[in-house]
């Protein structure tokens, strides 16, 4: 399983509890993981108490993530679909700021071309891919018009991505989406928890429906 990661901190990389719960419950059951995250410049750096972007301040977003792999992480441009059998990518704002620039550009957003190549491979090869909380924003993009996706029930959000030609579909914290089709398994996950134990429900049926979907 590859889980692709985009700094560490809400603001602007990861979602750090995403990421921890998503990793505890797969080796919960038992599968072996390799975390990927593109070696690029953070789009800025942001004080996680204040909410202010500190401007003086630089991060390498493959660097932070290392934080939240405990230093066992690749480049993403590394990632090779031949050698995964799915893959997800946890939410926060580094998947619309690092890994696109969603938070920027909307329904006009770009995506990081190492993570829109090893998507687009894995998607070709029908192997799962699950997304939560704001990555969603980049499954039209990355698989095309008529995916189905869900954010949670921000209308706002999920119309903009809606322009990308994803198809939104409202769910609860402790649900999941399934676009069968395109083997796309999506979860709310922080767009709407309060707290990790609300998070939790919804990354461990994401986990288990994306290896539940995996060729044998």
């Amino acid at each position: 399983m590859a889980v692709i990661l985009s700094g560490c901190g809400v603001y602007d990389g990861s979602e750090i509890y995403e990421v921890v719960i998503t990793l505890l419950y797969l080796d919960k059951i038992g599968v072996k993981v390799q975390c990927f995250a593109p070696d690029i410049a953070q789009m800025h750096v942001v004080n996680h108490i204040t909410g202010d972007i500190i401007k003086s301040d630089e991060r390498n977003v493959l660097t932070e993530s290392a934080r939240l792999a405990r230093g066992d992480i690749k480049n993403l441009s590394e990632a090779k679909m031949i050698d995964f059998d799915a893959v997800i990518i946890p939410g926060g704002f580094g998947a619309a700021k690092n890994l696109s620039d969603f938070a920027i550009k909307g329904s006009d957003l770009s995506i990081n071309k190492d993570l829109k190549c090893f998507i687009q491979e894995m998607h070709k090869a029908k192997k799962p891919i699950g997304a939560m909380c704001i990555a969603p924003a980049m499954v039209g993009v990355l698989l095309g018009k008529g995916v189905i996706f869900t954010i949670g029930d921000d209308k706002s959000t999920a119309r903009s991505i809606e322009k990308t030609g994803a198809i939104h579909q409202n769910c609860n914290v402790n649900e999941i989406c399934i676009d069968e089709k395109n083997l796309l398994i999506t979860t709310p996950a922080y767009m709407l928890a309060n707290n990790m134990s609300e998070a939790a429900v919804g990354i461990e049926k994401l986990v288990l429906a994306v290896c539940k979907r995996i060729k044998s």
